[in-house]
């Protein structure tokens, strides 16, 4: 695989965590062996979440994240030390770097005591074991290695491929649920807020997997989709919209044609589907006075017809018709806070790793917020919620 095959969300998130002066930038470099984190003897060094993209083997692709010293001190160092267990919720795969002359320390344990509450799985590498008399017998996720020395370097790196293949899954998109030589009309809207010379990323996914698994992908426009369904010589197996042209695709579709989007298929990619079906209802319950959070994944130029904070909130507006207040997250900032929100509506997460969406997913839950997805929020505020969820019959006999 090519170092340029997979997305930065899709590739495995291996975070590097420990207390200051562990050694920790120093055993990253020796991993990557590449000098991506700086390296000095004194304590906090390392100042932010450190994030390379990169090829390593044994794995593959994957996004390196050198995280700050996890007991830092002062009003700084505590924000450091904030967005160091930020990082938590984008780890797929978590390295506690340890210093093996003082051994476990408090904040390690407090860290191991994370890993498991998160489900992540993780291993403790012992660093600076050329200080010790005799290097200790390890098994299991445990193993001494010396940055300075690179003993034990390659069987760290061994051991993370092992802990890959334990935690890689073969999640779809959408390959699932068709054949081979199935037609599927994609319909992609090309307007003021689409960009200039390409598809956005979730559209290219879904036609790279149709390819993939032999299905047969046509493309059209909104404004020609009626011309397309009348060229095709069969029914197509379904039809797949942006969420932003739900209300004109479902007139046009025909009912005995699976329809749904982009968005709701990533819900189920990237989120919890059934979740996010249900938190679509509280749009149905939304008073005068409340605010709704939009959230998206990514940052990026706003065109003037912005689904998410031009169409998206104008819709839930004429929908609800009630005074709402909007306010908007992007790119990793995620509210921690989520109290004065009475829902979240976020988008379907392309740039966003599966754990990170998860992870904000459970978080809004934890503060008993319904959470809800840009495509799931359209078709419920378009009333073709139910249809758009034919291909997952489990989650439609859900709704009334």
């Amino acid at each position: 695989m090519e170092i340029n095959d997979k997305i930065s969300a899709e590739r495995v998130h291996i975070a590097f965590f420990g207390m200051r002066n562990a050694g920790k930038s120093s055993v990253v470099n020796a991993v990557t062996s590449q000098d991506l984190s700086l390296v000095s003897d004194v304590k906090g060094t390392t100042t932010d979440p450190v994030r390379k993209t990169m090829e390593l083997l044994p794995i593959g692709p994957v996004v390196i994240i050198d995280t700050p010293g996890i007991d830092d001190e002062g009003e700084l160092g505590q924000m450091r030390v904030k967005r160091a267990l930020k990082v938590l919720n984008q780890a797929d795969i978590a390295i506690l770097v340890v210093d093996a002359v003082s051994g476990l320390q408090p904040d390690d344990q407090m860290l191991i005591d994370l890993f498991r509450k998160k489900e992540i799985r993780y291993i403790i590498a012992y660093n600076k074991a050329d200080l010790l008399p005799s290097v200790p017998n390890t098994d299991g996720n445990t193993i001494y290695v010396s940055a300075k020395t690179k003993a034990n370097i390659n069987e760290l790196r061994n051991l993370i491929g092992t802990l890959f293949s334990e935690a890689e899954n073969t999640r779809q998109i959408v390959a699932d649920l068709v054949s081979e030589n199935d037609l599927v009309v994609l319909v992609v809207p090309i307007d003021s807020s689409a960009p200039k010379g390409r598809l956005i990323l979730p559209q290219q996914q879904v036609i790279r997997e149709l390819l993939e698994c032999g299905a047969i992908a046509v493309v059209s426009r909104e404004k020609e989709l009626a011309k397309t369904l009348e060229s095709l010589g069969k029914k197509p197996r379904m039809v797949i919209t942006d969420s932003q042209a739900f209300g004109v695709v479902s007139k046009i579709v025909p009912d005995d044609i699976p329809l749904t989007s982009f968005s709701i298929l990533f819900a189920r990619y990237k989120g919890d589907l059934k979740t996010e079906v249900q938190g679509a209802a509280m749009l149905d319950r939304l008073e005068d006075g409340d605010t709704v959070l939009i959230s998206e994944g990514c940052t990026h130029h706003r065109q003037c017809q912005d689904i998410g904070t031009v169409k998206l909130p104008t819709w839930i507006q004429n929908y609800t018709k009630k005074s709402l207040q909007f306010e908007y997250s992007s790119g990793t900032e995620f509210p921690d806070d989520l109290s004065k929100y009475a829902m979240v509506v976020h988008c379907g997460a392309c740039m966003l790793s599966e754990r990170e969406m998860k992870s904000r997913i459970r978080h809004a839950l934890d503060e008993g917020k319904p959470i809800t997805n840009y495509g799931v929020a359209i078709a419920h505020i378009h009333g073709i919620l139910k249809r758009s969820l034919q291909l997952f019959p489990d989650i439609a006999a859900e709704l009334k």
